[in-house]
């Protein structure tokens, strides 16, 4: 497991040169380890490397992994799809979830949260391309939709989250990044209160942080290629 020491390492570095160059706070942009189908040695050996965030797509199999390791301090992000049958599985083993996109999902989070637990933390996922493929609400549709999340008790509304079309280019990179950084601060404007970006993935991690993320999902670049 060298190999995905020598990885984070890497990808530690790039976050942080990427924090100084474009003049931000330094560990204002964290690692979020997308650990989706690796084993569960390939988390510890992360684990051993100080990563505490993972991220997971599939529920089954980040279910095993959460009870395996029974770690408390392990930070557990959903970032896949969500389907009405799972809600109430993630709102009790998870910290975080990304892609909340319907209030119906929202709703059945806040109501199955368990009361043992503290508010789950949600992102509200924004489709910044207009591609047909991708989830995620318009920019119209974000403010009524942030106005109804933040009043539900189970849940505590932090962010937004995007997965924009690729791009090679590192300008047409930072567009729906910066629009998405402006939607929040919007939002923030109208009195919300929102600290989180989730946005940004090993190929565009850097234009990410140069328009503000504060999580940058990165799973390939530490643990090799996806299953």
């Amino acid at each position: 497991m060298k190999t995905i020491a020598a990885q984070l390492q890497k990808i530690r570095q790039q976050i942080s040169d990427a924090e100084r160059r474009f003049e931000r706070s330094p560990g204002s942009a964290q690692l979020l380890a997308v650990s989706k189908t690796k084993p569960i040695d390939a988390i510890r050996a992360a684990i051993a490397e100080g990563q505490h965030s993972f991220g997971e797509n599939y529920l089954q199999e980040a279910v095993e992994k959460i009870e395996t390791l029974h770690n408390p301090a392990l930070d557990w992000h959903f970032i896949g799809a969500i389907q009405s049958n799972k809600t109430a599985t993630i709102a009790a083993n998870f910290n975080w979830v990304h892609t909340v996109d319907r209030l119906k999902i929202a709703r059945r989070l806040s109501e199955q949260r368990p009361e043992s637990l503290p508010p789950l933390n949600i992102c509200l996922q924004v489709n910044t391309s207009g591609e047909q493929s991708k989830s995620g609400i318009t920019f119209d549709e974000l403010e009524d939709l942030a106005k109804e999340v933040v009043a539900l008790p189970g849940v505590s509304l932090r962010g937004l989250m995007t997965i924009p079309a690729p791009e090679d280019d590192f300008e047409r990179q930072r567009l729906p990044f910066r629009q998405l950084r402006l939607a929040l601060e919007r939002l923030n404007q109208q009195g919300h209160q929102l600290d989180t970006l989730s946005m940004g993935m090993s190929s565009d991690l850097e234009a990410a942080i140069a328009e503000g993320a504060t999580y940058v999902r990165i799973g390939s670049a530490i643990f090799g290629a996806r299953n």
